[in-house]
């Protein structure tokens, strides 16, 4: 082979392998195209991994919300501090009825009943017919009094210049006598009235009225049943307004003062009510003393017999961190919890046991001084925080 072709040989060789090289070269540097892939893809780790620590911090239980929003819902916060409060005396009780309101419908003499007017669970008007009844008795001094009215007539029409003085003094006081017999023994005065004026006979019937305004609760008897005086047929009382009797041991009658403030845990949930009676015996049996507490019941949703557990404010205090008695919830899981403010804007729920209630303020335990608690809205973060979200619109 010549020189001239073995140089060509050797150039075109060189060529190919720097050409292979650059080949090389290219492929090792990465295009535009797979550089941006590579940022998109690190962008959405990094949206992902944002999206995962805001996803944390719901499962903390905290709520975030603007200053707009907090002026929506006019979130308020108060730092704990220690205050002083009344002791309460707790000790168990039981609803009675009002004795002030509460009457006994008894007939005064021997009657039979003829009729009934009212039924249990009636609720019924002073003076609304409840029981008519028949005597013998009755009967008769209804006759004495027909009598003894028209002879007092007469003589009250003649005067004295006609009749003798005594002749017109006893006919006087055998009527009024007659007329006392008669509502002695069970009539009204309109009753009597009615009878003297012949719209009613004196057949010895005559009604039971209601003494008061209130609810039939008690009427054992059937018509027909022939009674003795002072059988109870009905029994009324106003349940507007109850009793919770308590018994307390000397010391702490000591602490209680008459018109004190209580709070009493009924199957109905809480009431309030206060101390009206204290009697001065002690029980022999029980070595306490009775306390009696006035309770109102407008709903009708008490009943005497039940129990319940009575707090009483006492007279001696103690210090103690209370707050909004509104700022207090149930959790999900049935116990106590507060919103403390972590941060302007911040809230997250903390349990706490709730000692007691004084007035519109809750006796708390588990937080310390100056934590800033939710007094108004607190209800609002609880429902946002198990939705899990707050949304409010805002115009």
């Amino acid at each position: 082979m010549n020189r001239r072709v073995l140089l060509l040989l050797i150039l075109l060789g060189t060529g190919v392998a720097g050409a292979a090289d650059s080949h090389d070269h290219e492929n090792e540097k990465p295009s535009a195209t797979a550089t941006e892939h590579e940022e998109e893809r690190h962008e959405e780790g990094q949206k992902t991994g944002d999206e995962h620590g805001a996803h944390d911090e719901h499962e903390e239980g905290g709520v975030s919300l603007t200053d707009g929003q907090r002026r929506t819902i006019g979130l308020h916060a108060e730092t704990l501090t220690t205050q002083e409060v009344k002791v309460a005396i707790e000790a168990p009780g039981e609803v009675r009825l009002n004795s002030y309101a509460t009457s006994k419908v008894a007939p005064r003499i021997a009657a039979q009943i003829v009729k009934r007017h009212a039924r249990l669970g009636d609720r019924v008007t002073k003076g609304a017919e409840l029981v008519t009844l028949s005597s013998v008795a009755m009967a008769t001094v209804q006759g004495d009094l027909k009598v003894a009215h028209r002879e007092w007539g007469r003589s009250r029409r003649l005067g004295k210049d006609v009749v003798s003085e005594r002749r017109y003094t006893e006919a006087k006081v055998a009527y009024e006598l007659a007329r006392a017999k008669v509502m002695a023994y069970g009539m009204t005065d309109a009753q009597v009235t009615a009878v003297l004026a012949g719209k009613a006979p004196a057949s010895g019937e005559f009604v039971l009225l209601a003494p008061r305004e209130g609810t039939v609760i008690a009427d054992d008897f059937v018509e027909g049943d022939v009674v003795e005086p002072g059988r109870v047929l009905m029994t009324l009382t106003d349940e507007s307004l109850l009793w919770v009797e308590t018994q307390l041991t000397p010391e702490q009658a000591a602490d209680v003062a008459i018109g004190a403030g209580a709070r009493i845990d009924t199957p109905h949930g809480e009431v309030t009510g206060k101390v009206v009676q204290l009697r001065h015996a002690v029980n022999e049996a029980t070595r306490t003393l009775d306390a009696r507490l006035e309770v109102k019941n407008p709903d009708d949703t008490l009943h005497a017999g039940e129990f319940v557990t009575v707090r009483i404010d006492s007279t001696t205090t103690e210090e103690a961190f209370t707050v909004s008695e509104e700022a207090v919830l149930r959790s999900p899981d049935g116990d106590w919890q507060v919103f403390v403010e972590e941060e302007p804007g911040r809230y997250l729920p903390r349990e706490v046991e709730l000692v007691r209630t004084v007035g519109d303020r809750a006796v708390v335990q588990g937080l310390g001084a100056g934590t800033s608690v939710v007094t108004h809205g607190a209800f609002f973060l609880q429902s946002e925080l198990a939705k899990g979200g707050f949304e409010i619109h805002q115009h």
